[in-house]
């Protein structure tokens, strides 16, 4: 299965389930339920914009891309990558800050009784969906390798963990109005939900920080040692005076810049013999391929290379 066959059954499944879980949360009164159908909504949609980025990079790679785009964005589409991930994270964390200030407002207010025994069949039924994709997701995401099917991955199982969280929690609030302290389930709802929220907000920090980085053009510092290495060897094996090197993580795309300062002095070579050593340092370098952008110069004039 493809990264984009896989997304796109992601979508499927999440909006038909946040769907569901809107209308379920209105009829059973319950804002948690429908805090859950929103926030699986929200991630069906950044699902659908990464979807589109990967099918953007996926055609840029090809040998002649053609098209409008390919002409405007002649050095491709990683860029967007990270801006996705980046709004999607914002999206969730904003979300659920929100439905958290609605939680708090509602506790303040006595709670909402909600029909406890729909909440439950409703909440359960989601977390076993919740989990099963997550679970299938990261299995074929170990050949795949992609950041958007991860974060996908990781959406599900926090689906998985909230539907779970609302399902303990209603069955202790149904198991209350059973009891002497009935006074106390119509606080279930928005306490189980302003704990939850609490859970979530932290989780997408960790991708909007790789995002933001990735968009601010930061550099990998393990990355950067590498490349270095590499290019301190080609100065001693060829004879080079010194060399600079710029690098970059953008999304899925690795950019290279490479600058070899040449003595003055140094006998001349055909361009077939600087070809040959832009050979030698890509493959040193590893990881030739599509999500690859490597220039390697060669000059007398560190001017250039500054």
């Amino acid at each position: 299965m493809t990264e984009q066959s896989l997304l796109k059954l992601s979508i499927a499944v999440t909006v038909i389930l946040a769907l569901c879980g809107i209308g379920a949360g209105l009829y059973a009164d319950s804002f948690a339920v429908v805090f859950d159908g929103i926030y699986s909504l929200t991630d069906a949609f950044m699902t659908m914009l990464a979807l589109m980025v990967a099918r953007l990079i996926a055609n840029s790679a090809l040998p002649n891309p053609g098209g409008k785009l390919a002409e405007r964005f002649t050095m491709g589409f990683w860029h967007l990558e990270p801006m996705v991930l980046g709004l999607n994270g914002t999206l969730l964390i904003g979300a659920a800050i929100y439905a958290l200030i609605n939680a708090v407002d509602s506790l303040m207010d006595g709670g909402r009784m909600i029909a406890f025994d729909y909440a439950i069949i409703v909440t359960f039924f989601t977390f076993a969906v919740s989990l099963g994709m997550a679970l299938f997701i990261q299995r074929k995401n170990r050949t795949l390798k992609s950041a958007f099917v991860a974060l996908d991955a990781k959406s599900w199982l926090m689906s998985a963990m909230l539907s779970a969280s609302l399902f303990i929690a209603f069955v202790v609030g149904f198991a209350l109005l059973q009891s002497p302290y009935a006074w106390l389930a119509s606080y279930t709802d928005p306490a189980v939900l302003a704990l939850v929220c609490l859970v979530i907000i932290p989780m997408p920090f960790a991708n909007v920080k790789q995002a933001l980085a990735d968009i601010l053009l930061v550099t990998p510092a393990e990355f950067k040692q590498h490349v270095d290495k590499v290019a301190r060897d080609v100065v001693e094996k060829f004879g080079f005076s010194s060399h600079y090197s710029y690098v970059a993580r953008v999304g899925r795309g690795r950019q290279i810049e490479l600058f070899f300062i040449v003595p003055k002095n140094a006998p001349a070579r055909r361009l077939e013999e600087w070809d040959a050593i832009r050979d030698q340092v890509g493959e040193a370098l590893g990881g030739e391929g599509h999500d690859r952008w490597l220039t390697i110069m060669f000059t007398t004039d560190e001017e250039w290379a500054i």
